[in-house]
């Protein structure tokens, strides 16, 4: 079965694989960048039994290829950025397949300044994909294979499809809780895990606490800038690698963005930015 590790692109979601990848994948907890590769991103052409020609097509193959590759004895934690809503009618996942999910929610004038870093591009074009409902992330192979087709929509859908999900548990926390209340917040997380999959054990303390320290911000911004990260992108203008770990909680809206494009955002997210508590912040 699945546990999802889902969020809204530059939310957290790579931090919280990390911690996650080193409890669950290490004999100490203390991270390394090989122990992601356990975590499996979907959609992914890797995990696509036939070539999908076009996003509808994709789609469609997405509950077949979780049936085939992640199979319901195996404990299977995936990462996706997936919106919930059904695309074109097809659902993205079902209660046979998922047992649970975690979703990291950002304050999103955080996650659009990050979006500008990571994708190259401007603020007018990262508002644009950040309330677009028409947003998808979308790498083709040179045989025009869709099958990496992930439905975005917008920010504010991708969170309320995943907030009203009655499918399956999801818990929900903050991307600003990993800074403010660490290990309350790591601690919940392995005790929903433990709940879904009805294991009765106790916490292994030592390997947990191992987790959360060799997994801070600082000490993964430092391995990828030693080792390199797979997952950092080329930037579009310079054809050089972008930083994976670029600000982390170090990010701060109020000094990054430009007055109209903040005015923009909350004016947009009003109800959402209250809901989460962001709007005083």
């Amino acid at each position: 079965m699945i546990i999802w590790i889902a969020s809204y692109p530059k939310s957290g979601n790579t931090y919280l694989r990390s911690f996650l990848a080193s409890y669950y994948y290490s004999d100490d907890g203390k991270f390394n960048f090989d122990y992601l590769l356990n975590i499996k991103q979907f959609p992914n052409l890797k995990f696509s039994k036939f070539q999908a020609r076009t996003q509808e097509e994709a789609s469609q193959n997405w509950i077949f290829n979780q049936n085939e590759f992640f199979k319901k004895e195996n404990f299977n934690l995936i990462k996706t950025h997936n919106c919930l809503y059904p695309f074109k009618g097809q659902q993205f996942t079902s209660s046979n397949l998922s047992l649970g999910a975690i979703y990291i929610v950002r304050d999103p004038r955080n996650v659009i300044t990050s979006l500008t870093h990571h994708y190259s591009l401007n603020y007018e074009q990262a508002l644009h994909h950040l309330t677009n409902e028409e947003s998808s992330l979308l790498e083709t192979t040179v045989d025009d294979d869709h099958s990496n087709f992930t439905y975005l929509n917008s920010w504010a859908n991708h969170y309320k499809s995943w907030k009203n999900n009655s499918i399956f548990e999801t818990l929900f926390v903050k991307f600003e809780d990993f800074q403010n209340n660490q290990e309350e917040t790591f601690r919940k997380i392995i005790l929903f895990i433990k709940k879904l999959m009805k294991d009765s054990s106790d916490i292994n303390e030592q390997k947990f606490l191992n987790s959360i320290k060799t997994t801070n911000f600082n000490n993964l911004k430092n391995k990828e800038l030693n080792e390199g990260f797979e997952e950092a992108v080329y930037s579009k203008k310079t054809g050089k690698k972008i930083n994976f770990f670029n600000l982390g909680f170090n990010n701060r809206w109020q000094k990054l963005l430009p007055s109209d494009i903040k005015t923009r955002i909350n004016n947009k997210l009003n109800k959402e930015l209250k809901e989460l508590g962001y709007l005083n912040e």
